[in-house]
């Protein structure tokens, strides 16, 4: 098997996975003419070699199109292990966009090949994602990165563009400038970040809304923040995220199509004034979907990203003397649930149980 003819021969990516941003970003990359192998399960790397990718990207008014893409089986290449992919190589850049419950386990994959692997633009949600990568295969073969865009996911390979926002890419890597450029070539609207920490905290500032209160007690986002007790515990939540990157000298930074100054400008106002603000950052933020960790936990995942979103601002803040009780409980909460310590019904539409645990 060969990489199919390209329009474009600027850079070759290896994408890991075909989950709902890789599907997204690969595929795009695929459209703009850019060689693309992707590495995936077994079991759905057949499947993907007959029917292909089907990107329905309508949203974006920018293609001009009425249907959805569909990226021809012979457009790509998928494999299902990397050291297959490797023979397609050498690659000039990997897209990293795994959920953070995974990092450890795909990175003990990669470190055998460590020299053989391009840096990975990283676009999976939390802090310690490129950290890790940079342990396990040098500082060099990372890029931060972050990703605004609303993907809905309806099923391997299937994905659909529900609200544009765009790709965020930190400066100072010797790939940064060329990925930003081939980002935006594949209509992914990339901007370059001169801070790497204030653009991945301020990504995870906008993913704790709403998120672990939705899971926890099985209420929408919108039901959340209706009711005054637990909007409150919203408000709080995001302050002890602020305080612990204020302590870490890191600042809040608008990502593309996401004002992440004016959220945190919005948690020192009365909570009457804010609340407007901050149901629109959660509903739409989503694109309506539920949030992230409900859809885990109601799948049966036996993870949750919990501990590596308000878990990570609970670890922090105990370095640097923050407290952060709310996002302890949350995080405590919700993995207490994801391993069936406590049955999911305790919590189920039940605002007073968890303001119980909150000690309210």
């Amino acid at each position: 098997m060969t990489l199919p003819p390209s329009l474009s021969s600027e850079m070759k990516f290896l994408v890991l996975g075909v989950g709902a941003i890789g599907t997204y970003i690969g595929g795009s990359l695929v459209l703009a003419g850019y060689p693309v192998v992707f590495v995936e399960q077994p079991k759905m790397v057949e499947m993907l070699r007959t029917k292909g990718l089907r990107l329905d990207l309508t949203a974006d008014e920018r293609r001009g199109r009425k249907e959805a893409d569909i990226v021809e089986p012979r457009s790509f290449v998928i494999v299902p292990s990397l050291e297959e992919a490797l023979n397609f190589g050498p690659f000039d850049a990997g897209i990293f966009a795994l959920k953070s419950f995974d990092t450890a386990s795909a990175l003990e994959t990669l470190k055998p090949f460590a020299e053989k692997l391009p840096p990975f633009l990283c676009l999976s949600n939390g802090v310690d994602n490129e950290p890790m990568i940079a342990d396990a295969l040098g500082a060099d073969k990372v890029v931060y990165g972050t990703v605004t865009t609303a993907i809905g996911r309806r099923g391997p390979g299937d994905i659909v563009l529900e609200k544009l926002r765009g790709v965020g890419v930190a400066a100072g890597h010797p790939l940064s400038e060329k990925l930003a450029a081939a980002l935006d070539k594949a209509c992914l609207k990339c901007r370059l970040y001169p801070d790497a920490p204030g653009m991945k905290w301020s990504k995870m500032l906008t993913n704790l809304i709403a998120n672990p209160a939705s899971a926890i007690l099985n209420m929408t986002a919108a039901e959340v923040f209706a009711d005054k007790r637990l909007y409150k515990l919203e408000i709080d939540m995001l302050k002890e995220c602020l305080a612990v990157m204020q302590a870490m000298n890191i600042e809040t930074t608008d990502l593309p199509g996401t004002p992440v100054k004016a959220l945190a400008f919005a948690t020192k106002l009365p909570l009457w004034l804010s609340k407007p603000f901050l149901s629109k950052a959660a509903g739409g933020g989503r694109g309506g979907k539920m949030p992230s960790f409900h859809i885990d936990l109601y799948s049966g995942r036996p993870h949750s990203e919990v501990e590596y979103l308000h878990g990570a601002v609970v670890r922090e803040g105990k370095t640097r003397g923050i407290p952060t009780p709310v996002n302890q409980v949350f995080t405590e909460t919700l993995m207490a649930l994801t391993k069936k310590e406590i049955p999911l019904e305790e919590f189920v539409g039940k605002p007073e149980r968890l303001l119980e645990e909150m000690g309210e």
